[in-house]
C-alpha cells in the first residue's frame, strides 16, 4: 500500500511537471516526498532506495522549473 501511494504521487508530479503547471506540480512533490517517507518509515521501501527517489524528482521539479524562468 505504501509503496502503490508513493509511486503514484510520484507519477502524478512528473505529469504534472510535463505539462508545465509548476504550482501544483510542487504540492505534489511534497506529497510524493512524505509519502516515500513513509515508505522508508515502514520498511517498505530501503532508505537509499527513498533518498535516490526523492533526488531524482526533485532534480527534475528544478529543472524545469529553471527552463520555465
Amino acid at each position: 500500500m505504501y509503496k502503490s501511494r508513493a509511486r503514484t504521487f510520484i507519477k502524478r508530479a512528473r505529469k504534472m511537471i510535463e505539462s508545465g503547471n509548476l504550482e501544483e506540480a510542487e504540492k505534489l512533490v511534497q506529497e510524493s516526498i512524505k509519502a516515500l517517507d513513509r515508505a522508508a518509515e515502514r520498511g517498505v521501501l530501503h532508505k537509499n532506495n527513498v533518498a535516490r527517489r526523492k533526488s531524482r524528482l526533485m532534480k527534475y521539479f528544478n529543472k524545469a522549473r529553471s527552463l520555465s524562468a
